[in-house]
């Protein structure tokens, strides 16, 4: 992916194909080979994921978007452009989920964050609404100490009024030690954050 000076109001990252690949279900088990940049998707249930990687490919349901938390159990790759992949992770943290079933995502993320070559960085997802939880802080403590490069995006911002998103946006931002600069405010829905999401990962791709 060649790096030039972005036009205004160009598309940082235009999507001519995306190809699913398949699903990790269990650590060490079956998963694309590592031969190009990947960058992996992760937060908790019901945050926003599959609705903010459809927005960022511009397709309607690269990934699915169900009023159940909790439903994708496998971790999807998704080549795009035949030049790097995007890896939905499931979501953690959802209650209604076994005990068992959480115990079993954990060393499946971990796993795959802690032994992927080509890994170029994750993107950490945070809804507008909540402050982040335990296992949010815990996921950002894991990528700091495997060094991965993170992208902090707060999700549903147009849940609330504009002036309220940004104030929430900065207290996030402040809870993480950031700066507001740090951390894309985001919407599904009205497609704000995308080029700026869109230009991060494009530049995580080319990072190394």
């Amino acid at each position: 992916m060649p790096t030039q000076e972005r036009r205004i109001g160009a598309d940082p990252l235009i999507i001519r194909s995306v190809e699913f690949m398949g699903g990790m279900a269990q650590p060490g088990g079956w998963r694309p080979p590592m031969s190009l940049p990947e960058v992996a998707f992760l937060g908790r249930s019901n945050v926003g994921k599959s609705a903010l990687l459809n927005r960022l490919v511009q397709r309607r349901a690269i990934a699915r978007v169900s009023r159940t938390p909790g439903r994708t159990q496998e971790i999807n790759f998704f080549c795009i452009n035949d030049l790097f992949v995007l890896a939905d992770l499931p979501g953690y943290g959802y209650a209604r989920v076994s005990k068992e079933r959480q115990t079993t995502w954990r060393p499946l993320i971990e796993g795959y964050l802690g032994n992927t070559a080509t890994l170029r960085g994750a993107v950490q997802l945070l809804d507008v609404r909540h402050d982040p939880t335990d296992d949010d802080l815990a996921m950002l403590g894991f990528l700091a100490a495997l060094e991965t490069p993170a992208l902090i995006v707060v999700t549903k911002v147009d849940k609330l009024a504009r002036s309220a998103a940004a104030d929430r946006v900065r207290v996030l931002a402040g809870s993480l030690s950031l700066d507001d600069s740090q951390v894309i405010a985001f919407s599904a829905v009205t497609g704000e954050g995308r080029d700026e999401l869109a230009a991060a990962v494009a530049t995580l791709v080319e990072s190394r």
